[in-house]
């Protein structure tokens, strides 16, 4: 097994899987519906524009959820013990929206597909944190316009936040290492290419393997729990097959 102690350039992409085991529910049914809506119509600029009202209640529910209900575990903890410690340079990248990581401790993580406790003005852009619920009524902290704030995350059709921190990250890395993504999702599902062609060390740790693992060169398979402390700290035995 190779040892992230011995790289100098560090970037970690971290997916669905490292959240789950703290409880994080898609409000999603197995057949891509939400309350017998498709999910386009909660996660798409189109769909905001239709029913803000359906909008905003989606992403008040996931809000009060993230707030109430979970909390990080041991794969967010053991990356936060691992960065304190590690000399080099330690990029977090995630695509979930959720606060999990800066829970557990963790500092600078890129939010590509936003933040869930954050919304913005459509008219400014200017962010604001947001740990309440959210209607078309709620008037704009900036222009003070109701209707003009929106969730913070990126839908389908938008480009992902941090893409130029991201690539040149990716770009100077010698390891890189995904946990929890499904490979399915673009271009975060490209990044072990980029760092592949960097020349960097690339490796899988998931549940089961992802759309993009035969690119990868180490694959670790199990809980988020379990894996993450394993490979980053040595807390348990796995098995990495080149």
């Amino acid at each position: 097994m190779i040892d992230p102690n011995g790289f100098q350039s560090i970037v970690v992409l971290t997916g669905a899987g490292i959240s789950a085991e703290s409880g994080i529910r898609t409000f999603r049914d197995a057949d891509g519906l939400w309350e017998e809506h498709a999910i386009e119509e909660v996660a798409s600029p189109d769909g905001f524009r239709r029913d803000p009202e359906l909008v905003h209640r989606f992403y008040n529910l996931r809000r009060q959820q993230l707030l109430n209900e979970v909390e990080p575990n041991d794969a967010h903890r053991a990356l936060v013990e691992f960065q304190q410690r590690f000399p080099g340079d330690f990029t977090l990248v995630t695509q979930n929206v959720d606060n999990l990581h800066e829970q557990a401790g963790s500092t600078g993580a890129l939010h590509m597909h936003g933040e869930l406790l954050k919304v913005h003005c459509q008219e400014s852009g200017q962010e604001f944190d947001c740990r309440g619920d959210i209607t078309p009524r709620t008037p704009c902290e900036c222009c003070g316009r109701p209707g003009a704030l929106r969730p913070h995350i990126v839908w389908f059709g938008e480009m992902p936040h941090c893409m130029v921190e991201i690539q040149h990250a990716l770009r100077r890395c010698d390891l890189f290492v995904a946990i929890g993504t499904s490979g399915n999702v673009y271009p975060a599902a490209g990044f072990v290419d980029t760092a592949r062609a960097a020349g960097a060390a690339t490796v899988e740790l998931n549940l089961e393997p992802s759309e993009v693992a035969s690119s990868f060169d180490y694959q670790i398979y199990g809980p988020a729990t379990q894996v993450v402390p394993g490979f980053f700290l040595g807390r348990n035995e796995t098995d990495a097959a080149p």
